[in-house]
């Protein structure tokens, strides 16, 4: 992660400090909502029980994630306002690398918000952003995260939605989406739905998805061997596990 704020690599809770100051930042620019502060400081409780490291179920995880993503046909990676302030370039980066599409998607959605975001991205080196048309909608939510571009993850068979999202992720399981879940909290609901839940911080898994995804990125038959032996169930109760007990 790079410098932002003067806080030294020595300290014992840098990247905490430094997590903290970017979504600070966000909140700042317009890009992340005040709620989104609460969501940061929830998760990490969460991460400060698992160690403040990526446990190995978590780390399969990722590459089953990184599998899902090469192998699928039509792979959008969804960005919230949080997401975008934490790993922006990580989240290019990784679109890049799986060719995923990158798209905005907000609860507490404005067209501003949206452009912002959108803004946020190709500063970090996007070159397209989905998100802005919002003519689709995915069935059964009322609020603003139901809209949703047509191409983008309405048409989408594989969705990487990085923090908790939980209703959302029951309506896109619903609609028949493989869904690649980040969320530091393995009983949350996100993460009991997701096809491949990834209980870790996202500044840690966003990366660590990048670097299997090159790993696989040219052998289909390690990909689906991931993807076949990948155990939702296995990595959510271990990752509890580690939470009740300490790594």
């Amino acid at each position: 992660m790079s410098d932002d704020v003067d806080v030294p690599e020595s300290h014992p809770r840098y990247e905490s400090l430094l997590t903290r100051h970017r979504i600070e930042a966000g909140v700042d620019k317009g890009i992340t909502s005040r709620q989104g502060l609460i969501a940061q400081g929830r998760g990490e409780a969460y991460d400060y029980l698992l160690g403040e490291e990526t446990i190995e179920s978590a780390d399969r995880a990722e590459r089953a994630a990184a599998a899902s993503l090469l192998s699928a046909e039509h792979a959008v990676i969804s960005v919230n306002g949080n997401a975008a302030a934490l790993v922006p370039g990580e989240l290019v980066e990784l679109a890049e690398v799986t060719g995923a599409a990158l798209e905005v998607n907000l609860f507490n959605r404005t067209e501003e918000r949206i452009e912002r975001i959108a803004d946020h991205l190709r500063e970090h080196g996007a070159s397209e952003v989905k998100g802005l048309t919002a003519d689709g909608r995915i069935p059964g939510l009322d609020h603003e995260r139901a809209k949703v571009d047509a191409d983008g993850i309405g048409d989408a068979d594989v969705v990487l939605v990085p923090l908790e999202d939980g209703d959302r992720a029951e309506a896109l399981g619903e609609m028949g989406k493989t869904e690649l879940v980040v969320d530091l909290n393995p009983l949350s609901r996100s993460a009991q739905v997701a096809t491949v839940p990834i209980v870790d911080n996202i500044i840690r898994a966003i990366p660590n998805i990048t670097d299997h995804a090159r790993d696989l990125a040219d052998d289909a038959d390690a990909q689906r061997a991931v993807i076949e032996n990948f155990d939702a169930d296995a990595a959510l109760t271990d990752a509890e596990e580690t939470i009740r007990g300490g790594t």
